[in-house]
């Protein structure tokens, strides 16, 4: 073998070498291998998003509107004059009949009433709270006062003596004060209210009371004849006042001059009874 004939075969083997070697991982997707040591891949660095900061937002001026005030009514004081109007206006037929029925309220209102609180005694005081947790209540009340005294006249005449002029005689009168007796409604919560001071009407005289003659017309009555020395009697007592106002409490100021004893009633619907 000459050669040449060897440097044929050298190339041949070159070739088949490069083929080998780097056309084929090239076609096939395959690295180069060169026998050369590769180093190890270091791992993937990941993305990283940013997020932005969140945005504060925007400020909001509200306006704000005055409401326009409602005008107040007005009136001019005259009274209006109401007409009447064809019933068919309001679809209502005045000839139609009233159904018969039986009436749910048949039953009569209880109107009678029941004790509350009593309050006796004799002399000036105030009482402790009372709460009346009804909406109307009323207070009765009577008094039992010191007998009084008539009034009168007496006469002094001095004694005669030797010498001295007779004398005038001297005259002078005496009589009792009337009795006196007060009741304060007091407001408990607003102790400066007074809710209502009372006082028996026409003020407090028993002879009064047990004796009052009037004039009376002459007539024949139960077969006598009636003159204007009869008496009457008119004794006003207990007295009561009537109170619209309730469900809150209260206390009372008394004040009692000349008075034997009194006596207080407070005195509430007896249908209210067990409805609070």
């Amino acid at each position: 073998m000459d050669k040449k004939d060897i440097m044929y075969g050298v190339a041949a083997i070159a070739i088949i070498l490069v083929m080998a070697v780097f056309v084929k991982p090239v076609i096939t997707g395959q690295p180069v291998n060169t026998g050369i040591p590769v180093p190890a891949t270091t791992a993937a660095t990941p993305d990283i998003t940013l997020t932005p900061a969140p945005t504060s937002p925007p400020t909001t001026i509200v306006t704000t509107t005055i409401p326009t005030p409602t005008p107040v009514p007005t009136w001019n004081r005259t009274v209006m004059s109401v007409g009447f109007v064809n019933a068919s206006v309001y679809g209502v037929t005045l000839t139609d009949e009233i159904p018969s029925g039986t009436r749910i309220d048949n039953i009569p209102l209880n109107t009678s009433m029941t004790s509350f609180a009593k309050i006796t005694g004799q002399y000036s005081g105030t009482t402790q709270v009372i709460n009346i947790p009804f909406p109307y209540w009323e207070l009765v009340y009577t008094v039992d006062p010191v007998e009084m005294t008539k009034p009168g006249s007496v006469t002094v005449t001095p004694t005669r003596g030797s010498g001295v002029a007779a004398g005038a005689g001297i005259q002078g009168s005496y009589s009792s004060a009337l009795p006196e007796f007060t009741i304060q409604v007091m407001d408990a919560n607003d102790p400066n209210r007074v809710v209502r001071t009372i006082t028996p009407p026409g003020g407090i005289d028993v002879n009064l009371w047990k004796g009052v003659k009037a004039t009376i017309n002459p007539e024949f009555k139960s077969g006598r004849k009636t003159t204007d020395t009869d008496t009457i009697y008119t004794d006003p007592r207990p007295w009561t006042e009537k109170f619209f106002e309730g469900q809150r409490s209260y206390y009372f100021i008394i004040n009692s001059l000349r008075i034997k004893s009194y006596s207080i009633d407070i005195r509430v619907p007896t249908r209210y009874i067990g409805t609070v």
